[in-house]
């Protein structure tokens, strides 16, 4: 690469995609962190919130929420020249978790995105990943209003293992959710090489 640009003469890069789930609890950020990041138009497949559904959908602490995402929300960006992610939310509220087996399917790795002030909220996705061995990092989306507690004692209070990364964010910011999702990468490459590094010792 010279000035960011292919030399003359060599054929262009064929990016490696890599497929990234965001997961968290209802109201959490997870739309809001994937069109923050997006270089595309995000695709969301969001519906109003009835009357109906509120015996269901538990609004505590999001009383102003509106819409809600039943199916996913779909974005990309690309991180490097060669290296391009493809962003799929999935849906918060337990009626739609059937959906997560299919979602990730062939993912490298996972954000589980957690509220503070509803931390329980994220206990399903981080149970969900640690039962399928999915590398995930925590990130702790920063409301405006919220009390900040430093990452170690959201990693105690979520009895997460000492190799999970956790880190604080702001789901509307681009670069805050580009330090998140590079770190998801790297977390899921040093998982991958040190499973090889196991087997190959074996």
């Amino acid at each position: 690469m010279i000035f960011g640009r292919s030399e003359r003469g060599k054929p262009p890069v064929e990016p490696v995609t890599l497929k990234i789930l965001v997961a968290g609890g209802f109201g959490v950020g997870k739309t809001t962190l994937v069109g923050a990041v997006s270089e595309i138009r995000p695709l969301r497949t969001e519906e109003v919130l009835t009357e109906a559904g509120r015996p269901v959908d538990d609004l505590s602490g999001v009383e102003g929420k509106r819409t809600t995402t039943v199916a996913m929300d779909f974005g990309r960006i690309t991180l490097r020249e060669d290296l391009v992610l493809y962003l799929f939310g999935t849906p918060g509220q337990e009626r739609f978790w059937f959906m997560w087996d299919e979602l990730s399917e062939g993912a490298l790795g996972a954000v589980v995105l957690a509220d503070t002030r509803r931390l329980e909220d994220c206990f399903a996705a981080v149970d969900y990943f640690e039962r399928r061995s999915i590398p995930f990092l925590v990130g702790v989306n920063c409301f405006e209003g919220a009390a900040r507690h430093p990452a170690e004692d959201v990693r105690q209070a979520l009895d997460l293992d000492a190799g999970v990364p956790v880190v604080l964010c702001d789901a509307r910011d681009r670069e805050s959710v580009k330090e998140v999702l590079v770190g998801v990468v790297r977390h899921a490459m040093s998982r991958t090489a040190a499973a090889r590094h196991r087997t190959v010792a074996t």
